[in-house]
């Protein structure tokens, strides 16, 4: 039997009425199916929904009945209608769309997912693959779930939002989906097979192994003698290791948390020692172990004598190394580990230290797709399809909504430091940049602009900052310069906000309960960002504070919620509990969501034609529809985490999300750069320059950091190596803001994205799949982060296609090959791929100083190009209105022919006429893109339709 919808809900009257119960009931927008078998506990029900062509959502839950719960993530709005058809086909109930197959087994509850031709895109693993824990939370019944899908050997994972852990391509890996600093958790997953699954839970969720490491101690474990019991463990005070101020056998690592420092040995002290654990690890057990070493300070690791982490980490911010070992049975496998925290360490908030590990899976198992959450009603997720990655990300986003554009000045340079402590120090930074002639578009004040004791009361210190109002003016009138400031959902307890949420009940009590003092010394909690009330009451307190002086973005800061740092997640869920919608650990990870969502819709209530921007420590699917961007946190200035930036951008974009960026050259420094000189200082300024090159080419570039100061001109003198290449950055970005205005005009009208990993546009290429230290950056730039000390060269691949030209030479190289390309400082790799149009707009010290006029067209031969300008006015909402205007440029390789098509749409202010400086770029005819050459033609355009012939 077929069913279409428009006999949908006739024949649900007809199953209604039937005397025997059927399988399955159609729905108006899909089908609910009724297993024919029940499992072990009680029968399974499964829900196919029809979205559109492309996108189908799945519930399943182990009893009769669905419980409907309203989503946060996907965008309240009706779905345009879509014709699909349902039937059953012996132990199957079929659906149908223009372009996907989705067939439910009446026996296991499995979907399998195929195109309109058969052909199986992806399948629930045989027998549905579907788990359900029944548990109690607070007294109601939940779940835990877990969907595993089959995964042939030649698929890759990506997205997942960003994670530090140095890894592009997720397959067979684990990753523990948690919202912290440095983590923003986006629970959406594609496949290079050009699908993607969204994840709608909001609890901690893991892909992977859904299983938590555990200590060592259930490992066999051998001290340096080989004796069995646990490792020696060597506790030595200023370096004396001949005579360790304790030395002891321990079968557990586990300084971990708040609090577990206690377990020190009696008056150990770390001002000027280490400790070391060596012995051997053994099991009966044959596979594959994980480990996971999570510290903070300095951290060494060997096995079998073979270094595999060498670390640093700020003593209050532990991080998490990953290694594996693949041991057979009874062998011993020599570990060694010293840990050195050299820093002040008390013993409630760091240094920490953990080892632990999971044992092996099977291959095949690890290989598989698995999404598990710890708590649910129901497992619900949305399969969502396309031609190409492009399109999924665009499915996501038909889901969870559009990227707003951001304001034009926010793709200019940010600076940032931690922190302006007075006006007078925040205005002379502006001036100075002026005065420089270093272009600039944003200044931010971050934490700790109020008194001492006033956190939370959104108003300025008046010793330290006596004419807010006079200030932004400044900025705004004589440097024209935007400023950004640090809004916290942070209160301190019993200052006047405090109480005004208090009385609603719109505060998490626990940390006011236990008493636990932020690092300044006061009690502190957050508001309710699940409550639309409290909302409400956040942004108008800081409209009444902020916006109403002038303030034109948003920092939102700590909003994973980070009420305490360093305790486990049992912990951090009942900090936040409970919420007005429920349990705090059912909703934890989506609370970075909920608190950009009232501020983006204050904002847009109050001030409808200024576009709101929000940059936020944290991110969940739909952030992006309240204008959100996120930073990657609290990172430490080390070569790795500059290194561990590149896959951490990549896999945010390709979650759905456009804008992301860093804090250039890493938040917190190691105590020998603080005052650095001689060898040290050399390489601080190496490491800000090669992170500053990286920022230049990211969606949005961004200075920030504790001390030494982040200013270009406090990093190195003017004819320095390090600022004069900074400035170089700089103002290429500024030039190139044609083209990266226009990538971010793609991204909300067309729903592109930016920061691009490779198999987005060279998909047939699987050398690109685990390339993770490449990217393009929009169609026509493949940008190469230098992340080496005192390196001169890199290896880049230059993915297949029609050629390569080097930016700043214009040398042509074929594509398909790796290359060992020059990076002197003052250089980063950047390559244009052939058959690209790039533009570049005229000099400026800020975004918005004047119209790109002329322009300069670079054309780069060996294939066919397009490339559309757009524009629009850049910081208010008309562009939601139509206003805008596209100029689409289209060159034939063969003719050698460029097209500049008719204008489409206008804008208020809007230039009329345009000058365009055409340049061609060939394998004959190399160009720098920073040359100014005299064009080969120049082409007056009114709007209308240009064709030229270029020599």
């Amino acid at each position: 039997m077929k069913i279409t919808k428009l006999l949908a809900c006739f024949l649900g009257i007809i199953l209604l009425v039937s005397c025997q119960k059927p399988h399955y009931d159609i729905l108006e927008d899909g089908v609910i199916i009724f297993l024919k078998q029940k499992t072990a506990q009680q029968s399974q029900t499964v829900k196919l929904q029809v979205i559109t062509n492309n996108i189908i959502r799945v519930t399943a839950c182990p009893g009769d009945s669905i419980k409907e719960n309203k989503s946060l993530i996907i965008e309240t709005r009706e779905f345009p209608q879509t014709e699909w058809a349902a039937d059953e086909d012996g132990d199957y109930i079929r659906l149908q769309t223009a372009t996907i197959q989705a067939s439910v087994s009446l026996l296991t509850g499995e979907v399998i997912f195929q195109d309109q031709y058969g052909k199986t895109l992806l399948r629930e693993l045989t027998g549905g693959g579907k788990s359900f824990i029944p548990d109690t939370l607070e007294g109601e019944p939940i779940y835990g779930i877990r969907q595993v899908f089959e995964s042939t050997d030649d698929e890759a994972f990506y997205g997942l939002g960003q994670h530090q852990d140095d890894i592009l391509n997720y397959k067979g890996h684990n990753v523990e989906l948690m919202q912290q600093n440095m983590v923003a958790v986006v629970p959406f997953v594609v496949s290079n097979h050009n699908y993607g699954i969204l994840w709608d839970n909001y609890s901690i969720t893991r892909f992977g192994d859904p299983r938590e490491y555990q200590d060592i101690d259930s490992l066999e474990l051998f001290d340096e003698n080989g004796q069995e019991g646990g490792l020696t463990a060597k506790y030595v005070l200023n370096t004396d290791t001949l005579n360790p101020f304790n030395t002891r056998v321990e079968n557990k690592i586990d300084y971990m948390y708040r609090g577990c420092l206690n377990a020190l040995p009696e008056g150990y002290s770390f001002t000027d020692g280490f400790v070391e654990w060596t012995g051997y690890l053994a099991s009966d057990d044959p596979g594959i172990y994980k480990f996971q070493c999570y510290s903070s300070a300095y951290t060494e690791v060997w096995v079998e004598g073979e270094m595999i982490i060498d670390a640093w980490r700020q003593w209050w911010l532990p991080w998490t190394n990953y290694f594996d070992i693949s041991m057979e049975p009874g062998k011993k496998y020599a570990l060694r580990i010293k840990w050195t925290p050299g820093g002040p360490g008390e013993l409630s908030n760091g240094p920490y230290m953990s080892l632990k590990y999971l044992s092996p899976v099977l291959p095949e198992e690890q290989a598989n797709l698995s999404l598990s959450s710890e708590i649910a009603d129901n497992i619900d997720y949305y399969f969502i399809l396309g031609n190409n990655l492009d399109q999924v990300i665009s499915g996501y986003r038909t889901l969870t909504g559009k990227a707003t554009l951001m304001p034009k000045w926010a793709m200019g340079l940010w600076q940032s430091r931690e922190r302006y402590q007075t006006q007078e120090q925040l205005l002379d930074v502006v001036k100075e940049y002026r005065k420089r002639q270093i272009p600039l578009d944003n200044i931010v004040l971050d934490w700790f602009y109020w008194k001492a004791d006033q956190w939370g009361s959104h108003e300025f210190d008046p010793s330290r900052f006596p004419d807010p109002d006079g200030m932004i003016k400044t900025l705004h009138e004589t440097y024209h310069t935007q400023i950004m400031i640090s809004v916290w959902p942070k209160f301190y307890e019993g200052i006047d906000n405090y109480k005004l949420f208090d009385e609603k009940g719109w505060l998490y009590k626990r940390n006011i309960q236990i008493a636990s003092k932020d690092w300044i010394g006061y009690v502190s909690t957050y508001y309710d960002a699940f409550d639309p009330g409290a909302r409400k009451l956040f942004w108008d307190l800081i409209n009444k504070r902020l916006f109403s002086k002038g303030i034109d973005a948003w920092w939102l800061d700590a909003t994973e919620p980070e009420i305490l740092s360093n305790i486990p997640n049992s912990e951090k869920a009942l900090l936040m509990d409970p919420t007005a919608l429920g349990p705090g650990a059912k909703y934890m990870n989506a609370y970075s969501l909920m608190n950009s969502r009232g501020v983006y819709e204050g904002q847009r209530q109050v001030n409808p034609d200024r576009r709101v921007f929000i940059l936020t420590r944290s991110a969940f699917a739909g952030q992006q529809r309240y204008a959100s961007a996120t930073w990657s946190g609290d990172l430490a200035a080390t070569w790795y985490d500059l290194k561990a930036q590149i896959p951490a951008g990549i896999n945010f974009s390709l979650s759905g999300i456009p804008y992301w960026t860093f804090d250039i050259g890493g938040f917190a420094v190691e105590r020998r750069y603080e005052n650095a000189s001689g060898k040290d200082l050399d390489e601080w300024r190496e490491l800000m320059t090669r992170w500053f090159q990286f920022g230049a080419f990211c969606p949005l570039f961004r200075i920030h950091g504790q001390y030494p100061y982040r200013e270009i001109y406090h990093l190195a003198p003017k004819g320095h190596i390090a600022y004069e290449t900074m400035v170089r950055f700089d103002k290429l970005r500024y030039r190139l803001m044609p083209y990266i205005y226009s990538l971010a005009g793609m991204a909300y009208h067309k729903d592109y994205t930016i920061m691009r990993g490779l198999l987005m546009d060279f998909p047939g290429d699987t050398n690109v799949y685990d390339l993770g230290d490449q990217y393009m950056f929009g169609p026509a730039i493949l940008v190469n982060p230098v992340y080496k000390f005192r390196a001169t060269e890199r290896d880049v691949y230059l993915p297949v296609a029609e050629g390569w030209f080097d930016l700043y030479s214009g040398k042509f190289f074929e594509g398909g090959q790796i290359i060992s390309a020059e990076a002197p400082l003052s250089k980063m790799p950047l390559f244009v791929k052939a058959g690209s149009i790039l533009l570049k707009g005229p000099e400026i010290q800020y975004v918005m100083e004047k119209p790109a006029n002329p322009v300069t067209v670079y054309i780069y031969r060996g294939s066919d190009a397009v490339f559309t300008l757009y524009e629009d006015e850049g910081i208010n909402y008309n562009y939601e209105k139509g206003m805008y205007s596209w100029i689409p440029f289209v060159y034939s390789d063969e003719l050698n022919r460029l097209i500049i098509g008719d204008r489409q749409g206008s804008y208020p202010g809007m230039p009329e006429n345009r000058i365009f400086h055409i340049i061609t770029v060939s394998d004959t005819r190399p160009i720098s893109f920073e040359e100014e050459p005299d064009p080969d033609v120049e082409v007056e355009y009114t709007g209308q339709s240009v064709e030229i012939d270029l020599p």
